[in-house]
């Protein structure tokens, strides 16, 4: 596949997978999973590579989530939403090696998903963690939620998605939304330096130890499936729609009158 949404590099062992739409703070569209599903293919299931790093380009962010741009009710593509994003996330997980997200600036909405679903997370100190469902009428019904909650606790995984609040590098350090903070200079480097620390390590192993996490938190992906079907619907009411209005329009969103719309159509 030739690339045009995303940037695929490797050396010394290093699978470097980079979101390059940061015109856009790294949001993806349709075209940006089919190459991230074809990219993570690619180095999963080469010997040869031994870890796999995800980032965005620029300084600015790692990934905003979709691309609000190119969604009308459904994205641009493929899938229950327009993403063949149910797709991207099991590839990440079921690739034999370690994920490490390589975070600088917005990490929010999808895009934090991205990072919760990577194995570990190295972030510079100018990054900004956070979700934005509820405010901009959407949701992540799956790992966006269910992961979530295993790395920082019901109850901060309950603030990030019903408050849409922004969280800084070191407050995401100290709930366990990433591992590591350096600053935003040195994050090459650290990032390099468990890169090798990793490849020192037995890959057959690690493939089984990942797999074995996997396995603890493998009921997620039935549980998203399942509520695609719901959010699928969910896009369709003008209640969705407003949040997508909103954001493009500039203005703060009323979805509760767009939801009396939806109920008067309705009749209940």
């Amino acid at each position: 596949m030739a690339y045009t949404d995303i940037k695929y590099a490797a050396r010394a062992g290093v699978a470097t997978i980079t979101i390059n739409r940061p015109k856009v703070h790294n949001a993806f569209r349709a075209k940006t999973c089919e190459e991230l599903i074809d990219a993570f293919n690619q180095a999963a299931w080469n010997d040869d590579i031994g870890v796999i790093v995800l980032t965005g380009a620029g300084e600015r962010a790692f990934s905003t989530g979709g691309d609000q741009k190119v969604s009308d009710g459904k994205y641009d593509g493929r899938g229950l939403v327009g993403l063949p994003i149910e797709e991207l996330h099991t590839i990440m997980r079921d690739a034999p090696k370690p994920v490490i997200a390589k975070v600088r600036g917005w990490c929010i909405g999808g895009g934090n998903v991205l990072a919760t679903i990577c194995d570990l997370t190295i972030a510079a100190d100018n990054a900004v963690f956070g979700q934005v469902g509820p405010s901009m009428g959407s949701v992540d019904p799956g790992y966006g939620i269910g992961l979530l909650t295993r790395a920082v606790g019901e109850k901060w995984a309950k603030e990030i998605w019903f408050l849409c609040r922004r969280y800084s590098a070191d407050q995401a350090l100290a709930m366990g939304l990433c591992n590591a903070v350096v600053p935003a200079a040195k994050l090459n480097t650290e990032v390099k330096k468990w890169c090798d620390e990793i490849l020192e390590k037995s890959p057959t192993a690690l493939a089984i130890t990942k797999r074995a996490f996997n396995a603890d938190t493998e009921h997620i992906r039935g549980l998203g499936n399942q509520g695609s079907q719901s959010v699928a619907l969910y896009y369709q009411t003008a209640e969705a729609r407003e949040g997508v209005k909103a954001l493009l329009a500039k203005r703060k969103p009323k979805f509760r009158k767009a939801r009396a719309k939806d109920k008067a159509r309705s009749g209940t």
